[in-house]
């Protein structure tokens, strides 16, 4: 059997400092390193210490994921734990979430992981998906930009999937993630009947890309806010994102208040 080519430290290193485009220089004096050491290292004539890797990872910015594996690169055990969020050591997590899920009611909330599947949502989510076919349910951007998800209900879809696929595309470069390039390339072959602009223009008085949705024959309008947790050590609380929806109106917040008390 053939096995795949371990890639070597200083390979990735060279790489990730080419992806955030930062000379070695620049990389060298943040990290408190000769420009002269760092070119050895990234050229495998200087093996870097594991306080070095983690050192020059944190400066590049790089998703604590893929510090690990730059550590087993080098030869050094992983530093940051990965928790299935069920485990008993992520109770705390899991009760964080939750509370801030319903303080959240009656307006939508959900958790997404680094691929944005659906990890946990409160009861007002219902309201987006409701008669959505349950696999498109597992991965949001799937259910909103499907022409079987959401895309049929929202008003303005050329808007949203503009808003929606420039996220990802941040998200990939800052990542260098495969699986989510290739989310990236599937959701682009979804049709859209409405034109997608390249560049999202603010108009006059525009402060926010809004989620414009029709709900029952109603015209509801919402803003969004992303919340991650702020100083994590573990590699799944690290790229739990909590996106929180508010109503952009007084008419949007009755009914969302009206929809839950009607639905209990």
């Amino acid at each position: 059997m053939v096995q795949a080519r371990q890639r070597p430290v200083g390979e990735l290193l060279r790489e990730w400092r080419d992806r955030r485009r930062i000379s070695q220089l620049d990389l060298a004096i943040s990290a408190d390193i000769s420009t002269r050491h760092l070119s050895f290292v990234e050229t495998g004539r200087s093996k870097p210490s594991r306080d070095m890797v983690l050192r020059l990872g944190e400066h590049l910015d790089v998703p604590l994921r893929e510090r690990n594996r730059l550590l087993l690169a080098a030869g050094y055990a992983p530093a940051y734990t990965e928790n299935a969020l069920g485990d008993p050591g992520m109770d705390a997590v899991r009760q964080a979430v939750r509370q801030l899920l319903a303080g959240h009611e009656p307006y939508p909330a959900a958790v997404v992981d680094r691929n944005w599947d659906l990890v946990d949502a409160n009861a007002a989510v219902g309201l987006f998906v409701a008669g959505i076919p349950a696999e498109l349910t597992t991965n949001v951007l799937r259910a909103t930009l499907h022409p079987d998800g959401m895309a049929p209900h929202i008003l303005n879809l050329g808007e949203w999937r503009a808003h929606l696929l420039g996220r990802l595309r941040r998200q990939v470069t800052q990542t260098a993630d495969a699986g989510l390039s290739e989310l990236l390339d599937e959701l682009r072959e979804y049709p859209c009947d409405q034109p997608v602009p390249e560049v999202e223009v603010p108009g006059p008085g525009d402060i926010f890309v809004p989620l414009k949705f029709r709900h029952e024959g109603t015209d509801l309008t919402f803003f969004s806010t992303v919340a991650t947790f702020g100083t994590p050590l573990d590699v799944t609380v690290a790229e739990l994102v909590i996106e929180s929806f508010f109503p952009a109106g007084p008419a949007t917040a009755a009914y969302l208040r009206e929809w839950a008390a009607r639905v209990g």
